[in-house]
This record gives C-alpha cells, sequence and structure tokens, in this order.
C-alpha cells in the first residue's frame, strides 16, 4: 500500500483520482482549504485534511506531506482573479515542492495542462494569460527540482464518462478534449511507473488503453 497525498482534494480531477487509488488500496490523504468540502473527499475513501495551501508555509506544508509515498498537485485557483492565480498555481504549488523535497516525498505528479510552457502563446489581452504564466513557471520549477516528478498535460477538460482510452501529443487538427476521469485514471497510471519519472507526459482522449499509449514512456 501506498501513501499519497493530493493537494487540491475537492476538484473534479482529485475526486476521480481518490476514489480510484483508494479502491486499489493505496491510503489517500486529500488536502482541502473548505472544511466543508470533508465529506465529499471521505466519500471517496480518502482522508480529508484541511490545509490552506495559498497562505501556508513551506514548513507547514512539509509536516502535512511528511510520511507519504508520493504528492499529487491537482490545485487551482480557478481563475478569475489574476493575484490569486499566481499565488495558488505558481507560489503555493513551488512551495508544495519544497515541502515534499523537505518531507522527504521524492514521488511528485503535476497535473498542468497540454500546451503548458513559456511559449503558451495566450495574449496578455486573455484572461487565461496569468494562469498559462503561473504553469509555466511552476512546471519550469518542478523540473529544475531533484524530485522524482511526471508533469500531466491533458487537454481541455471535459466531464464526459472515462473511456480509458488516451492519444500522447494528439495531433493539434484533432478535439484534444480530455476527460477529467481519464486524466485521474492516467495520474494512477504514472504512479504506479515510476519510469515515467522527469517526462513531460501530453495527452487526449484517444484510441490507445492508457498502458499501452504510456509503455513508449517506460
Amino acid at each position: 500500500m501506498t501513501r499519497i497525498a493530493i493537494i487540491g482534494g475537492h476538484g473534479k480531477v482529485a475526486l476521480h483520482l481518490s476514489s480510484l487509488l483508494t479502491d486499489e488500496g493505496h491510503s489517500v490523504t486529500s488536502f482541502i482549504r473548505n472544511p466543508d468540502h470533508a465529506g465529499d473527499v471521505a466519500e471517496t475513501g480518502a482522508r480529508p485534511s484541511v490545509l490552506d495551501v495559498e497562505n501556508a508555509t513551506t514548513a507547514e506544508i512539509a509536516a502535512a506531506l511528511k510520511g507519504h509515498d508520493a504528492v499529487v498537485w491537482s490545485a487551482g485557483a480557478g481563475g478569475g482573479d489574476p493575484a490569486r492565480t499566481y499565488a495558488v498555481d505558481r507560489d503555493a504549488a513551488i512551495r508544495s515542492m519544497d515541502a515534499a523535497a523537505e518531507a522527504g516525498v521524492a514521488r511528485y505528479v503535476m497535473v498542468s495542462y497540454l500546451g503548458a510552457g513559456k511559449n503558451h502563446g495566450v495574449p496578455e489581452s486573455n484572461s487565461f494569460f496569468a494562469y498559462a504564466e503561473a504553469k509555466a513557471a511552476a512546471d519550469d520549477y518542478l523540473r529544475s527540482t531533484g524530485l522524482e516528478w511526471t508533469i500531466l498535460g491533458p487537454g481541455a477538460l471535459t466531464d464526459k464518462p472515462g473511456s480509458g482510452l488516451i492519444d500522447v501529443d494528439p495531433s493539434p487538427e484533432g478535439s484534444r478534449e480530455t476527460s477529467r476521469s481519464n486524466t485521474a485514471s492516467v495520474a494512477v497510471a504514472v504512479l504506479e511507473m515510476p519510469e515515467t519519472a522527469g517526462k513531460t507526459i501530453e495527452f487526449s482522449d484517444g484510441s490507445l488503453p492508457i498502458a499501452a499509449a504510456l509503455e513508449p514512456l517506460a
């Protein structure tokens, strides 16, 4: 049994993920900001724990992560306020990476998005710009750490049922839609594949079973 910490535990991807992990017998701690969300998290089989990562120090996050074998970042400010987007999606994410290293939790999986990076191409006038900039900075920082990191880049997220089928590095001409359920399943798969450490995996809903799609990365 592996002990896995999920940061952003009430998000839709995170709720799918904690259900999948607990069904497989893993011990999951889901960190949430709002105590009112504890019941939803507990229904997945995960243990809810209140942690406001936006305002928590590196030391406080490290204390929360201690004793876990892996951490998955699935938190986000949810857009709207650029200042809060930078505070959560960039600054808190980076603190969580430092905290993981401090706590001795080497395995770190980041849920990012397809096309993230310094050359994201989002104009400054677009409301998505702050998120794109924040994720680019957080992903770059993660790559510079000594953590055993994997960055996941799902395409545009949907609430469609998970098919268990994906395409890695999907064509720009396709729809690139990606169900949150499939995204969670990919996170489970990479947690069980240490050989995906040090890799950025961009994907969308597609045609190959997840294990087959990820096999060339092993």
